[in-house]
């Protein structure tokens, strides 16, 4: 098995003891992988100052671990000075990644995915025979999904809307744990403009143009905390912005249809 090098972005937002437990989680078992070397970048997106100085400590206290253990890996804190979604945090820490990467890849901060599902995906990246190795939140293959009544449904409805219009073929486009072949994505880096939670379906559409190969892989995923989302208005406000998506992704192909 050769070895492969890892670019991961991690995106915070206040997220201060979650992303603690889950750094913490996550130096300790990559003490135990070394055929894929991960570099972390923990992207905070303008947090508050008590919460930065505490996102800052479990960015320290994982690279002690990893450095104690003698890892291979290893992890930086960058910060970005004002708050302006998931998305233009992942692509700040894309554009910092290593040159020599051999993959560029992110993963949600708040501990949804446990550390353990991140490096089981991660072990698959030397052998992958595709350019995209994804996250899928779905009870099958022993994994387990806890979520919330609410986050299951919107997440379906969310995940219908975006076959219809854009027909990826996945079953959970969204799922915070993704991987790319750094050779595919790193040409479509320019082009990419979504600040929030639409850079998922962005990357995607743009890769499948440049005729990447995809596969969804099931994690166990466990909801923590609540849901900031509206019923009934935030369906519509996602609908809107999935068309916007697809008719800008059609202009800058030059297919405006």
């Amino acid at each position: 098995m050769r070895t492969v090098n890892v670019t991961t972005v991690m995106p915070a937002y206040n997220e201060g003891d979650r992303l603690s437990a889950f750094l913490q989680d996550w130096a300790s078992e990559g003490l135990r992988q070394t055929s894929t070397i991960v570099t972390a970048l923990v992207v905070d997106d303008g947090s508050k100052a008590d919460q930065e100085a505490r996102q800052r400590q479990a960015v320290d206290a994982a690279a002690e671990t990893l450095r104690r253990g003698g890892a291979p890996h290893g992890i930086q804190y960058l910060r970005a000075q004002r708050n302006q979604g998931k998305g233009a945090s992942v692509r700040w820490g894309w554009s910092r990644a290593d040159a020599n990467a051999d993959w560029l890849g992110f993963i949600d901060a708040d501990g949804a995915v446990p550390a353990r599902e991140y490096w089981r995906l991660a072990s698959l990246l030397p052998d992958a025979s595709v350019d995209a190795v994804c996250g899928s939140r779905v009870k099958m293959a022993g994994r387990s999904v806890e979520r919330s009544l609410f986050r299951h449904v919107q997440g379906r409805t969310f995940a219908t809307g975006v076959e219809e219009l854009f027909h990826l073929g996945f079953y959970d486009s969204q799922c915070g744990l993704k991987f790319f072949q750094a050779s595919l994505l790193r040409p479509v880096l320019p082009q990419l403009q979504e600040n929030r939670w639409l850079l998922d379906i962005e990357v995607l559409v743009l890769l499948r143009e440049a005729r990447a190969r995809f596969t969804e892989v099931p994690i166990d995923c466990h909801q923590r905390g609540g849901s900031s989302l509206v019923f009934g208005i935030d369906p519509l406000k996602m609908a809107v912005r999935l068309v916007r998506l697809r008719a800008r992704l059609r202009r800058q192909s030059g297919n405006p249809r």
